[in-house]
This record gives C-alpha cells, sequence and structure tokens, in this order.
C-alpha cells in the first residue's frame, strides 16, 4: 500500500532537519532513490548504514541506526538547527494595478454592467501577463497583483496594460518596485512588495510609477522615465524617489 503513495511533490515542503538511512543490504529501497529524496528535501543529510538490510532493527541493525539518529540530533543541536530556518527568498519585480474610479464606474454601470466590464478588463490583462511572463499572484476587485523575474518586461507590461484597458474606457494606476521578497507556498511577501503596493497609490490616472530601484536596473533598456520627486510611502521608514515611465515613441 505505501508503494502507491506518491509523496515526490511534498518533499520541498518539508523543513525541519531530515536523516534519511539506508541499508547497504536494502534491495528494497535502491541508493537512487535515498539520493533522490535528499534532493528534494532542504538540507537532508544521507548515511548508508553498512551490512544491514530494509528495516532490520535486530542486532547488531538496532545499535547502528540508534547511533546514527544520535549524532545527527547532536550535530543538528550544536549547530543551532532546532531554531527556525530563514525563509525562502527571492528577487522579483512586483506589480500592482487599480482601476481609477472604479466606484463611480460601478454605480454608473449597475452591478452587471460593471461585472461584464471587470471580466474584460481581467482578460486583457491577463493576456499582457502572458505576452510579458508575468504571474498572475492576487486579484482583488478591480486590482492586480503580479510578479516578473525581470524588471523591464514588467514595466513594458505595465504600459501595455495602460493602453489596452483604455479601449475599455477604463485608467489604471500602475506601481512597480523590484526587491528581494519572501517567498511562501508559490506567493511573495515582504516589505518589497509593501513597497511596491504604495508606489501604485502614488501614481496618478494611467501613469506607470516606478520606484528609483526599478529605474536604476533597467538602464540601457531604452525605456525613459520623467522624475516625480520624493515620497513618503505610508508604512515605510526612508523616503522613495519614484519616477513616471514615458510612452515610447
Amino acid at each position: 500500500m505505501n508503494k502507491e503513495i506518491d509523496v515526490r511533490h511534498v518533499l520541498p515542503a518539508v523543513r525541519v532537519p531530515t536523516l534519511i538511512l539506508r541499508g547497504s543490504e536494502d534491495t528494497l529501497v535502491p541508493p537512487e532513490v535515498a539520493q533522490y529524496m535528499a534532493s528534494r528535501i532542504p538540507a537532508a543529510r544521507v548515511v548508508e548504514i553498512p551490512g544491514i538490510g530494509h528495516l532490520n532493527f535486530g542486532e547488531p541493525g538496532s545499535m547502528l541506526v540508534g547511533s546514527e539518529i544520535e549524532r545527527f540530533v547532536t550535530d543538528v543541536w550544536e549547530a543551532g538547527g532546532w531554531e527556525e530556518a530563514e525563509p525562502d527568498r527571492m528577487l522579483a519585480t512586483v506589480l500592482f494595478t487599480d482601476i481609477v474610479g472604479s466606484t463611480a464606474k460601478a454605480v454608473q454601470l449597475g452591478d452587471r454592467g460593471w461585472r461584464e466590464l471587470l471580466e474584460r478588463h481581467h482578460a486583457l490583462i491577463r493576456r499582457e501577463l502572458v505576452r510579458f511572463r508575468g504571474a498572475e499572484l492576487d486579484v482583488a476587485g478591480d486590482g492586480f497583483f503580479a510578479r516578473f523575474d525581470g524588471p523591464a518586461r514588467a514595466v513594458r507590461c505595465a504600459c501595455a496594460i495602460t493602453e489596452t484597458v483604455r479601449e475599455l474606457g477604463l485608467d489604471i494606476r500602475a506601481g512597480l518596485h523590484t526587491g528581494e521578497c519572501e517567498v511562501m507556498d508559490g506567493k511573495v511577501g515582504g516589505i518589497a512588495v509593501h513597497i511596491g503596493a504604495r508606489v501604485a497609490k502614488e501614481a496618478q490616472p494611467g501613469e506607470v510609477l516606478v520606484s528609483s530601484t526599478v529605474k536604476d536596473l533597467v538602464a540601457g533598456s531604452g525605456l525613459r522615465f520623467r522624475e516625480r520627486g520624493s515620497a513618503k510611502l505610508k508604512g515605510v521608514t526612508e523616503e522613495w524617489r519614484l519616477y513616471a515611465v514615458e510612452p515610447a515613441g
């Protein structure tokens, strides 16, 4: 029964010190299986115990297994391995957008008309995210949250979205920031995401606004910017210099 349970997809989620023991005479579990598990579980250790087979808990196997476990636990304890591990982090560019005057538009169109307009708005943004290889992370009402692994593509995507939604008679605000983000369950968070959201709040209708970090990273890309001065972003201690993306042409 256990052989039919596929646990490969959960191995990277293991976040505790892990010891993988295998007997050198084990004919049921080949060595490559133990190595595969260790390669998928962060910081796992593989130990092969000589002279014992599968589930050999008799003498001298039990003594050897016990010694390896004691050695592993001692090493982990002395290294501080029981402390909470540093969360996974990645460098990403985050994009936030929202519709300008959405409440007034919803009142004007009524529930059904507003819902249909939102569906068209969402479809246009998702098309541009696919085109520029962005990852949609969340949608809250009329606001999108996405991430990119390249800041220049993120800026161009934001500009394309801004132009495209005008076909629907809409203006959006867009804000971008690049920074190191915490990764949890495939989503990103942390102060970099918070800054990105605050940059978007500072954008004018129809404007793509970026932090100074994004502007510096895309130097040489052909993108042009207009300085918008410094801003005190809510919840962030220091001031940030912000730049509006100039239209191409």
